[in-house]
């Protein structure tokens, strides 16, 4: 028979314990995501919020069930691998990128985590993964960079300067997704009866010497190839571009918001919310290597009047009334 006094010990005991054995189950529940970017936090920081809204849309919680831990390359390619393998080391369960500039070393650092990419370049084209229905492996997520897209932007150019005969091309050699995309690019300068002229950047202080190689050449506009290095200096561009009298395109619509004149892409915030139902599935037990690799659904064509009018030009109706937003 058990007296009064060790009862009342054995209640206190128990009280004691489960607060913290609750607290230890809670623990053991919180999972941990890496974000792989090669971009600088400033340039990424709309996309990773969207990013975190479609985690918290499926009851993912920073802080409370999920951890994130975010690597930055801020534009410097080198620098990826090591952050991919620091990465790797912290265990996370699923590791996030952004292009193939960075899913390619987060797939060289590793074959077992699952990655989910958020706008890489084709990677079937990239020989990333055998099909898009079907990616095997552990990479999967959202194909948001198409090559076809270039010649999609070298067709706005032609329509925005009817007269156009011959475009500066700015893209990186030293980047894959840049180089495909180039090469791409061919096909449709051709059938539009362009020109094109290389402009090859493989570091910011290439910039300058560019935009003079583009004005000797006497090119009529530019065309700006997927890269985060040109991602990373977006305003230093396009003051270049209007300073040249250079009408130009990039993909994303923070080279507008940065004074750029057009962009046409995929809407990179609706991308990296879709990247979180990857996660989510992930998280509860999805193989990588059984979920299609879907493409974008929602593009933006994004257009600013004010940088239209420093260049002096006028952009046709037709295209300004297909445009998404017009920046006054």
């Amino acid at each position: 028979m058990i007296d009064r006094r060790t009862f009342v010990r054995a209640i206190g005991t128990g009280l004691a314990v489960t607060p913290f054995a609750v607290r230890a189950q809670q623990a053991a529940t919180v999972r941990r995501i890496g974000v792989l970017s090669p971009f600088v936090p400033s340039n990424a920081a709309r996309w990773h919020d969207a990013f975190r809204q479609g985690l918290r849309e499926r009851g993912w919680i920073e802080g409370k069930n999920i951890n994130i831990e975010y690597r930055y390359a801020e534009s410097r390619m080198d620098r990826l691998p090591a952050l991919a393998a620091e990465l790797v080391r912290l265990k996370v369960d699923v590791i996030v990128t952004s292009v193939m500039d960075d899913t390619l070393p987060a797939k060289e650092a590793t074959e077992s985590i699952p990655i989910v990419m958020a706008a890489g370049t084709d990677p079937v084209l990239m020989g990333m993964v055998g099909s898009l229905a079907r990616p095997g492996g552990n990479v999967t997520g959202l194909a948001g960079i198409t090559p076809e897209l270039a010649g999609k932007r070298l067709e706005l150019l032609k329509e925005m300067v009817p007269n156009l005969s011959r475009a500066a091309v700015m893209w990186n050699p030293g980047s894959r997704g840049s180089t495909v995309n180039w090469q791409e690019l061919q096909l449709p300068a051709r059938s539009l009866g362009l020109e094109l002229h290389s402009l090859e950047i493989t570091n910011p202080s290439d910039l300058d010497r560019a935009f003079a190689d583009a004005s000797r050449a006497r090119v009529g506009a530019l065309a700006i190839m997927p890269d985060p290095l040109f991602a990373g200096n977006l305003r230093r561009i396009a003051d270049l571009a209007i300073k040249s009298r250079l009408p130009a395109i990039f993909h994303l619509r923070e080279f507008v918001d940065s004074g750029g004149l057009v962009a046409y892409g995929p809407d990179r915030n609706d991308l990296f919310r879709r990247a979180a139902t990857y996660v989510d599935k992930i998280l509860k037990g999805a193989k990588p290597a059984d979920l299609p690799i879907e493409r974008p659904t929602k593009f933006e064509l994004v257009i600013n009047l004010k940088t239209m009018k420093a260049l002096g030009i006028s952009i046709p109706q037709s295209v300004l009334l297909r445009a998404d937003e017009v920046i006054q």
